[in-house]
């Protein structure tokens, strides 16, 4: 997952956490006591469940990523349900679908807040999809654990970031490009916040520690349409490519890239949002030595 290695053990230890904090936090709650803007969230904890939202897009351009954590977490809740559950309650899994879009999102977290009751929810991947959620967890005052990487300068008392800030990715990542000698960088990249935001830090420390930026492009979210930027990366004398797509358009990319005859030894691409499911959509063929920001530190 995108720099973040989930072990099965850290995501049980999440779970039970913010089950333990969820049901803490709304003991005493009854079961359809209303919330209105700006009021705290009363989840319902007076029976032997509770209910943890689950909020992920299982559908659409950021559903090859999403999938994979909303099955993780519906087998954590099953494991945690089967060793006794939570402070004496089960937990129930209440999923919505984010569909990889911004504003589906934010109604769908206000759903699982005021409808379903949650104690917690898991959820969303991209930062602009945190974004638009943001304001609704802390109008409710309810509780979102981010599982992925992100590119930091934010912070909010309601959401828990348990991924990487790119001092701890992205920097890491760059330094050892430069090691390597790998000095004159193209950066390629989804049209989004967490992209943009990280090119800005990349450029910054390039021009800090010797290195150049020859070319930057981003293309829509979604996007299957690469070989007017793969030629553009050709011709620009870069030394290597830092990826910052997202979701589907890893696939495409790097089909496109193995087409015009480019591979890791004549010009490697370093990613920081590739996983396991992106690999088997892809193919090995085109990512035979390739570098993602969590395998080589």
């Amino acid at each position: 997952m995108s720099g973040l290695i989930l072990t099965r053990r850290g995501l049980l230890t999440s779970m039970s956490a913010v089950g333990a904090a969820g049901v803490l936090a709304a003991c005493g709650a009854k079961t359809g006591s209303g919330t209105s803007p700006g009021a705290e969230a009363k989840a319902d904890t007076s029976g032997d469940t509770v209910k943890v939202g689950l909020l992920n897009s299982l559908s659409g351009t950021m559903a090859i990523s999403e999938v994979t954590v909303h099955n993780a977490l519906l087998l954590a809740v099953k494991e945690i349900n089967a060793s006794g559950g939570v402070l004496g309650k089960k937990l129930e899994a209440v999923s919505q679908d984010g569909a990889s879009d911004w504003p589906t999102f934010a109604e769908k977290a206000e759903a699982l807040i005021t409808d379903d009751k949650v104690v917690a929810t898991f959820g969303c991947w991209t930062s602009a999809s945190r974004k638009a959620v943001k304001p609704v967890f802390e109008r409710y005052k309810s509780l979102l654990f981010y599982p992925v990487q992100y590119e930091g300068l934010e912070q909010s008392p309601y959401i828990f970031y348990t991924g990487a800030t790119t001092n701890q990715q992205i920097v890491p990542a760059l330094e050892y490009l430069r090691k390597q000698g790998l000095t004159r960088l193209y950066l390629v990249g989804s049209d989004y916040v967490f992209p943009r935001t990280a090119n800005k830090i990349i450029q910054a420390y390039a021009k800090a520690n010797g290195m150049r930026v020859v070319g930057e492009d981003y293309a829509p979210l979604g996007s299957t349409e690469f070989s007017t930027l793969v030629n553009k990366v050709e011709g620009a004398g870069a030394d290597a490519v830092f990826n910052t797509l997202n979701g589907d358009s890893n696939v495409a990319f790097f089909k496109e890239y193995k087409s015009a005859g480019l591979t890791a030894k004549s010009l490697p691409v370093l990613s920081v949002s590739i996983a396991e499911e992106e690999v088997k959509s892809i193919g090995t063929q085109y990512l035979e030595g390739q570098l993602t920001a969590w395998n080589y530190y």
